[in-house]
């Protein structure tokens, strides 16, 4: 019997022929991310009792939360962290200004096709946009990754979405993603692995296709996956440079349950408040009053995003109410906004540049709102409190959708900008 690509890839790492769902393995993951958490998980590992971890060329750490310090707390904590670094001779560290987690990590060629990725952040699936089984774990999870070098994990049960269709004008991944989560709801892919296929996937950019699996952790997903091909090879040269093996699920494997999707009418796509898969055309929020808009993060900050803002604002300037954040998702990515005069563009509509971060989308620092206030944002979730006050509303949607909407002081479809 065919296998899924979770099965495959937990079984080769495990030592196995085959490994079935709900079965228990223990594999040594190929990298462990964690980002400012890491001085709470540091002192967990010494409360373990352990002085030295089982492999430093495991571990990437990316500050990027609070980034610069925003108070004596977090600038503490950043110390405790780049010391830790120093005393175990972590070289994959990745200082202030760098970027998001999800962005640097790849970039820097910590992730490629059959590799197992294990994280102390809940977007970790992110990375199976290059073929690897990537999932988010919890802090002392990753404590134990340090001491042990090893991790258990329970195989999921596998869900595939197929999408068809070629996508319209101001058509993205970003509302493919949030129609997909709105369809599946919030719990569809509970502790399951999702491979996203069909033709649409494959037209995706490395960009696009990121947003897929970066969002599929809103729907509960473990990992979720696109399958390498041309594309994910060409994205990867130069920048992984050891031989991997990619894993392609078998023809005949066995399925949870398969979904299917034709995009190729499919209408940009706005999440409500105050969760991810309360989601509507745009047609029927148009006209809602905004006061924030933020374009960047891990789900929408890569140059692509930018630049089809960009193409929307320029030579044109937001509404006088509104607020726009715009925030690259990386340095290298700020970089080539500049230089294809992306940023200007856009700095120069009103725009606000933020440095290269998570900044606004945990609400601990830059942009946060206040009780009563709006904003609609490219980021992953818009649950009460996120972006500052539990009394604030944030919508969801795709880079054009915000920067049109900026333009109009109120939601907008892109369509019409």
């Amino acid at each position: 019997m065919g296998q899924t690509f979770a099965e495959k890839v937990l079984a080769r790492k495990a030592g196995l022929e085959a490994v079935t769902p709900g079965q228990i393995v223990t594999v040594r993951p190929d990298r462990l991310l964690t980002h400012d958490n890491t001085a709470d998980i540091s002192q967990k590992f010494h409360r373990i009792g352990v002085q030295r971890v089982a492999d430093p060329t495991m571990s990437v750490i990316v500050l990027d939360h609070v980034t610069p310090a925003a108070s004596e707390t977090y600038a503490a904590n950043h110390k405790l962290i780049r010391e830790f670094v120093a005393e175990q001779g972590i070289a994959a560290f990745y200082d202030v200004g760098e970027g998001i987690c999800h962005q640097v990590l790849p970039e820097q060629g910590h992730a490629w096709p059959g590799a197992v990725i294990v994280g102390s952040d809940s977007h970790t699936p992110t990375y199976g946009a290059f073929g690897a089984f990537a999932a988010g774990i919890g802090r002392t999870e990753a404590a134990a990754v340090m001491a042990t070098g090893q991790i258990w994990l329970r195989v999921p049960e596998s869900i595939k979405i197929r999408i068809h269709g070629t996508l319209p004008p101001h058509v993205t991944a970003k509302d493919v993603i949030l129609h997909v989560i709105g369809d599946l709801r919030a719990d569809g892919a509970a502790y399951c692995s999702v491979e996203f296929t069909g033709e649409t996937v494959r037209a995706l950019s490395i960009a696009g296709r990121m947003t897929l699996t970066n969002m599929a952790a809103e729907m509960g997903a473990k990992n979720a996956v696109v399958e390498p091909d041309a594309t994910t090879r060409a994205w990867l040269a130069g920048r992984v440079t050891h031989p991997y093996a990619e894993i392609h699920a078998d023809p005949d494997a066995t399925y949870s349950r398969v979904v299917e999707y034709d995009v190729s009418d499919l209408a940009p796509q706005i999440a409500k408040p105050h969760t991810v898969d309360n989601v509507v055309p745009v047609t029927e929020v148009v006209g809602t009053q905004i006061d924030q808009c933020l374009i960047g993060t891990c789900t929408n900050g890569r140059l692509e995003d930018l630049r089809a803002a960009a193409d929307i604002l320029r030579g044109r300037h937001i509404a006088s109410s509104v607020r726009l954040l715009v925030l690259p998702a990386s340095r290298a990515i700020l970089l080539e906004a500049l230089a294809e005069g992306i940023i200007s563009d856009l700095v120069a509509s009103g725009a606000t540049l933020l440095n290269p971060g998570c900044g606004p989308c945990l609400g601990a620092h830059q942009g946060c709102m206040a009780p009563g206030e709006v904003t609609l944002s490219t980021a992953n979730r818009n649950f009460k409190g996120r972006m500052g006050s539990k009394e604030a509303f944030i919508y969801l949607g795709s880079p054009a959708t915000v920067a049109a909407s900026a333009l109009a002081g109120v939601i907008s479809d892109p369509r019409e900008a």
